[in-house]
């Protein structure tokens, strides 16, 4: 399984450019639009229209979403009438050029068990042809997702081009401290996914007490919580009003105080998959 990110940062204003750099040396945006279960033509078209209107310029897919295709039309379509550069970024089923970023979605093998001692050869031999194509150009960044400390410091250790960026489950219940310190030490830029815990965080008495304090939806809290330590997020919405209040997220901060107590809220608790299993 991989996933695939579009991201134009170097095409955005610097009024509306919220970016991370990369060990590559290309900025990448903060905030991206996740496209999980948005599988409808319809539906991906109406959520890229916002997106782009509401400043995204990048947009996470995977082929288990099986909305590639409908995501690359819609790009296809909508960039022209955004900004003046409609080359093609993606291939395969999005039909266009080129990959901006490329992560291998899960450590595992599909069909295998996560005990399979398998895992490990077949992370070494995808990761070897994503170099391959990294070398080509057809992928400008390579990645990761869903990788433990183990799995990103056995891959550190065999890599001829280090990952540019892990990608995992990340809020205030699932802080990820070891996690984050590995990659900090490789120089991987750190994404987070599941920004509000599947939708639960949303009604935590703490998270509601800070956005009462902000004057912000606790949504923006969370997502605040996250890009104010430089952690890029990707929340997911098909609701063109909820693209555009994610985004307004870089207008405010959290307090100290209240920064530490949303990340005091830490559990290890996962509202997705657990990779710690998969050898």
């Amino acid at each position: 399984m991989n996933k695939i990110t579009f991201s134009s940062a170097d095409k955005m204003s610097s009024s509306t450019c919220h970016t991370v750099l990369l060990n590559t040396g290309v900025h990448m945006p903060l905030l991206g639009l996740g496209t999980d279960k948005l599988v409808s033509p319809d539906i991906v078209h109406q959520a890229v229209d916002a997106a782009l209107a509401a400043g995204y310029r990048a947009f996470d897919s995977a082929t288990v979403y099986q909305n590639e295709s409908a995501l690359g039309q819609a790009l296809k379509k909508l960039l022209p009438k955004y900004w003046f550069d409609s080359r093609g970024y993606f291939h395969n089923q999005l039909d266009v050029g080129y990959i901006d970023l490329y992560l291998i979605h899960w450590p595992g093998t599909q069909n295998r068990s996560v005990s399979d001692q398998r895992n490990s050869g077949n992370r070494a031999q995808s990761w070897a042809a994503l170099e391959e194509l990294h070398a080509q150009g057809t992928l400008k960044a390579i990645g990761v997702s869903n990788y433990t400390p183990a799995h990103m410091r056995e891959l550190m250790q065999s890599c001829k081009v280090p990952p540019a960026l892990l990608q995992v489950e990340f809020h205030p219940q699932l802080c990820q401290d070891e996690l984050r310190s590995v990659c900090k030490e490789y120089g991987v830029c750190f994404q987070a996914y599941s920004s509000l815990g599947r939708g639960e965080l949303l009604h935590g008495p703490v998270v509601l007490e800070v956005a009462k304090n902000c004057g912000r939806s606790p949504a923006q809290v969370l997502l605040r919580w996250a890009v104010q330590q430089g952690v890029a997020v990707l929340p997911k919405s098909s609701n063109p009003d909820r693209i555009r209040e994610n985004a307004e997220i870089f207008d405010f901060s959290i307090s100290d105080s209240d920064m530490d107590r949303l990340s005091a809220l830490e559990c290890s608790h996962r509202y997705c998959w657990d990779p710690s299993q998969v050898v």
